[in-house]
């Protein structure tokens, strides 16, 4: 059975490297276009198969060209698919996304899909039980929410990937051991004025044993029950920052479960991100963990 499993997201991206955003009803030539998996958790999980855990995706799939690539790209980077359910003749979750080269950021336009939600099966349960971490993302609320609870009755450790304000969400973050929401959640959730408010509200509320807030460029802040710490970003030239969040929580994920303390956590993660967002595609620039080291040392950082 794999250490990692995740319950949630799992995307066709479509990229458009392109010089700038066009402007609307306009026309523009892009430099380049890549088919790329995406999505919170199967992405994350991707990444902590890059850096060396054993991983598996636990959800579904469908026979469209998306869903064909969706599942070979997941065996591609060794993340198991034994516990992936296939439903026939429907739409796979997918995107288009351009990557601005002036700006180095993205925009993303979405498509659900309309897979049935995943209801867990005996065999997912069972990963669920025998794994050290779940990592969801607020995606497949219903199924999170049980494998949330499963992995509570067993000791599996759960990472809450909180990017989306999603419904039902309140449902899901009790469950949470390791919380890592996005700015944007941790304040837009708790109404705090800011993301150390934010930490403290979501950490007295929900009792993870740990809150950790992404930042982005600024790096984010860690909170223990006792302390409010930060923790850096690392400057690279990026060329494509879409997945860097999904890639950190992975790279989290692993990380913890290789045994490093959270603060340490953080530090291994925000390089992973960094190095990441140097080359174009969600799961293909995931750095390996030799990589990783190696660039935290030329900083003059261990972990």
């Amino acid at each position: 059975m794999a250490d990692i499993v995740g319950i949630g997201a799992n995307v066709c991206d479509t990229l458009f490297e392109v010089p700038h955003y066009p402007k609307e009803d306009t026309k523009l030539k892009a430099e380049g276009v890549k088919l790329s998996g995406g999505g919170p958790c199967a992405t994350g999980l991707v990444a902590a198969s890059k850096l060396g855990a054993d991983c598996a995706y636990i959800g579904a799939l469908t026979d469209d060209a998306s869903g064909v690539f969706l599942n070979d790209d997941l065996k591609k980077y060794n993340v198991s698919t034994e516990f992936v359910t296939y439903e026939k003749g429907y739409n796979s979750f997918s995107s288009c996304i351009w990557l601005s080269k002036e700006s180095a950021s993205r925009t993303c336009v979405f498509f659900r899909g309309n897979i049935p939600p995943v209801k867990l099966n005996d065999n997912q349960k069972n990963a669920i039980k025998e794994a050290k971490i779940l990592m969801i993302d607020g995606n497949e609320m219903d199924a999170a929410i049980e494998g949330a609870r499963i992995a509570n009755e067993n000791g599996t450790k759960v990472l809450y990937d909180a990017g989306g304000l999603y419904e039902g969400v309140e449902n899901l973050l009790p469950y949470a051991d390791i919380l890592i929401p996005s700015e944007e959640f941790a304040v837009g959730h708790t109404g705090a004025k800011d993301a150390r408010a934010a930490a403290k509200i979501l950490y007295e509320k929900y009792n993870p044993e740990i809150v950790v807030i992404t930042q982005g460029k600024k790096g984010g802040i860690i909170f223990d029950g006792k302390q409010v710490k930060e923790y850096p970003a690392f400057l690279v030239d990026a060329v494509d920052s879409n997945g860097s969040g999904d890639v950190f929580h992975g790279a989290f994920a692993f990380s913890v479960n290789k045994g490093y303390n959270y603060y340490d956590a953080c530090v291994f993660s925000s390089a992973v991100s960094a190095l990441k967002c140097t080359k174009v595609g969600s799961r293909e620039s995931v750095p390996t963990f030799e990589e990783t080291i190696n660039f935290l040392k030329e900083r003059g950082i261990n972990v």
